[in-house]
């Protein structure tokens, strides 16, 4: 009896042995299946490109190559059979799906599937009336004047109490520092003060290790590997046995989640009664102030990471005359050059290099293109921004001028949907203008008070900057520059 109790341990490592083996070769035949299917009965040079790699013999990144395949294509937009994807730069397709077509368009199931488990059901991953509901909630409270005040007063403070002094710090040291490490510090602190009323302190000058922020930047990472792989199958075979990039996914997501609900708890303990963070507004009205809605819990982490998001969009970002006192907020709006500068900026290298809809039933796109339901189609901003047809022949040229027009220069800008930085339609971002704003402020106080050299293969002009992955668009090893103080004229 007692040997038969000791070989029950040894009986139940062999059967999880065994189910493990099965499974892994389920996947593994499920893998070969699918890519059976799709390759190599496919074997267009794009598809082959992609799956090879050997697009990257001549171009840095993806999405340069992109852009050269949908210049080189007459009507603006290709198919990558092996991706189940459509792509487009042609203005009339973006039109139409972010408006005229609007509903054949959704986020949809499969974009849900990629992105849920950090998104869950935020405005960034839903459809219909939740979509509908969050967007009505947000714009309300957008739009409020008490929110648009409370928001640039910390923009003003961040810049003052923490950027300037960290970069002067680092011009009398005479140190390099990187300069998009310092702007994504900045942009979380300032979206977190905007967004949940707290202060995670990420700018202060030692330069302290946020674990949300760098388990957040991680999540977002991983996330988007999974939307380029080859196959689904990939990665959620990896999500499956829990290995490699699913699992630090899923550590990351985990860690996420603990920190949002700690920062709801204490917005909670703290009061939302006549609070102007945003996430207080959205628990007020939504009735969540009561601490046993389980439901409501999940609602605001949702919330909570579809602001982080928001947040990390403004990270990517004149002339303010000779006086160092801070500008208003309407002295900030008529500085149209600065504002051309910006968008120019955001032209060549937006913040979100490509969006990504689901056809959910056969369509024909304003090219003539056909779509079949299920499709995936993805309009590419990145691309879009060097499309000689949309820009002229200059259109790789750095000319903030083309934004300005008449007498004066006065900014007029173009049609989102030639410029889809901030989506367009139904879903252009609720949080442009507070972005835009938030990107003046910080350029002009920098601007006015430093010169700011690029150093290292980064400072050349020939060397094209490398992107990592990610939902928004990083450099490569960061931006390191060299900070000195201006010398008055």
């Amino acid at each position: 009896m007692a040997a038969a109790d000791a070989a029950l341990p040894w009986a139940a490592q062999c059967a999880g042995m065994a189910l493990f083996a099965s499974s892994f070769c389920l996947v593994a035949l499920a893998l070969v299946l699918m890519l059976l299917r799709r390759w190599p009965w496919c074997s267009c040079h794009v598809c082959r490109g992609y799956l090879t790699g050997s697009w990257a013999r001549d171009f840095t990144n993806l999405g340069d190559w992109y852009a050269h395949l949908l210049r080189e294509s007459p009507t603006g937009t290709v198919h990558v059979h092996v991706l189940g994807c459509t792509v487009t730069a042609n203005p009339a397709n973006v039109e139409y799906m972010l408006k005229t077509n609007f509903d054949n368009f959704p986020k949809g199931k499969t974009f849900a599937a990629l992105l849920g488990d950090l998104l869950g059901g935020g405005i960034f991953n839903v459809d219909g009336h939740a979509w509908r509901h969050q967007r009505k909630m947000a714009s309300l409270e957008l739009g409020s004047v008490a929110v648009r005040s409370y928001a640039f007063g910390i923009i003003a403070q961040e810049v003052e109490a923490r950027l300037m002094p960290l970069l002067a710090a680092a011009a009398d040291a005479s140190a390099v520092v990187d300069l998009q490490d310092v702007f994504r510090r900045f942009a979380f602190d300032t979206i977190c003060k905007i967004s949940f009323g707290l202060d995670l302190g990420c700018l202060e000058l030692d330069m302290p290790v946020s674990k949300l922020a760098d388990a957040f930047d991680t999540a977002t990472r991983l996330c988007a590997m999974r939307g380029a792989a080859a196959s689904p199958l990939l990665w959620r075979a990896k999500r499956l046995l829990n290995v490699g990039s699913e699992r630090e996914l899923r550590e990351a997501i985990k860690l996420v989640d603990e920190l949002a609900a700690a920062m709801i708890r204490e917005r909670r303990k703290l009061g939302v009664a006549n609070s102007h963070d945003l996430l207080s507004r959205f628990m007020a009205s939504a009735g969540a102030g009561d601490e046993h809605h389980d439901v409501d819990d999940k609602y605001l982490r949702d919330i909570v990471v579809s602001f982080l998001l928001a947040g990390r969009h403004a990270e990517a970002g004149g002339d303010g005359g000779d006086s160092e006192a801070p500008l208003t907020f309407e002295q900030l709006k008529r500085l149209d050059y600065t504002h051309a500068v910006l968008y120019e900026n955001m032209r060549l290298f937006p913040p979100v290099q490509f969006d990504s809809k689901f056809c959910a039933g056969p369509d024909v796109l304003p090219d003539g293109t056909y779509v079949s339901g299920g499709t995936r189609v993805m309009y590419h901003p990145y691309a879009m921004g060097r499309m000689p047809r949309i820009w002229g022949t200059n259109h790789g040229a750095f000319r903030p001028d083309r934004w300005l027009t008449g007498e004066g220069g006065s900014f007029v800008p173009e049609s989102l949907y030639k410029y889809p930085v901030f989506q367009a339609g139904l879903r252009v971002c609720l949080g442009k203008e507070l972005a835009v704003t938030e990107m003046k402020a910080v350029a002009v106080a920098v601007v006015r008070a430093f010169d700011v050299q690029v150093v290292g293969d980064s400072g050349s002009a020939a060397c094209a900057p490398k992107f990592v992955s990610g939902l928004t668009a990083s450099i490569s090893g960061g931006l390191p520059v060299r900070i000195s103080r201006r010398v008055p004229s």
